[in-house]
């Protein structure tokens, strides 16, 4: 594995239980300070690629490397730490905690991660949350929820961000407003950043557009449409 890369996949497969096939022997390298997003058509295995990076779940055949180290060769324990300290993922199904407030929610990574947790403040304010903080979930509106769950992915400055379809509830102004942070913290923190989506004005923010199908990831130009 490269030093600078952040991570590698190496000959992924995956089959789903209906014994359909969405990954096959896919492998891609993505470096310190790349931005990324991967479009492709419903079904060809976007969410479940990252899923199998962040994890969550564990590819048929293959290895994946997260920073020097196979993720599939930790056991539990090991990988729910390195998932923890390095990954901030953004769940299309956000994935907030009811019982938390907003500032608990987006404090979580800080706790875990035994950081201080002024950043968190910071973090709502950045997503347009300010003055909520201590509001509960179910006070909220889809488009709120997806931006808690975006403050919270980035505040404790992960190595590699993974966002699915992390603008789906957004208006487009707040859509290219949230975009813009996504970027600027990969950047700043000298991370790396996956975001999967549909839409096109979301994946012109990232440095490379990226197509997934059955012959694996291809790199869009810029004359194509997707």
């Amino acid at each position: 594995m490269k030093n600078t890369a952040t991570l590698e996949l190496c000959g992924i497969s995956k089959t789903y239980a209906n014994g359909k096939q969405v990954l096959s022997d896919l492998s891609y390298t993505l470096t310190t300070g790349e931005y990324v997003a991967i479009m492709g058509e419903s079904g060809v295995g976007k969410s479940t690629l990252l899923n199998l990076i962040a994890g969550l779940d564990i590819p048929d055949t293959g290895e994946i490397w997260v920073d020097g180290v196979v993720l599939s060769a930790k056991d539990d324990e090991a990988a729910t730490s390195l998932r923890r300290r390095h990954f901030g993922f953004v769940f299309q199904a956000f994935h907030v905690l009811p019982h938390l407030t907003l500032l608990q929610n987006v404090a979580l990574p800080l706790l875990l991660n035994h950081l201080p947790f002024d950043r968190a403040q910071q973090m709502l304010v950045a997503v347009g949350l300010q003055g909520r903080e201590q509001d509960f979930p179910r006070q909220l509106s889809g488009g709120e929820l997806q931006r808690v769950a975006i403050a919270r992915a980035l505040v404790h400055r992960p190595r590699l961000v993974l966002a699915d379809e992390p603008t789906g509830n957004l208006d487009p102004d707040t859509a290219q407003e949230i975009l813009q942070l996504m970027r600027s913290e990969i950047k700043a923190n000298g991370a790396a950043g996956i975001i999967v989506t549909h839409s096109q004005a979301a994946a012109a923010t990232a440095d490379q557009i990226l197509l997934l199908s059955k012959t694996g990831l291809q790199p869009v130009l810029s004359h194509q449409r997707v």
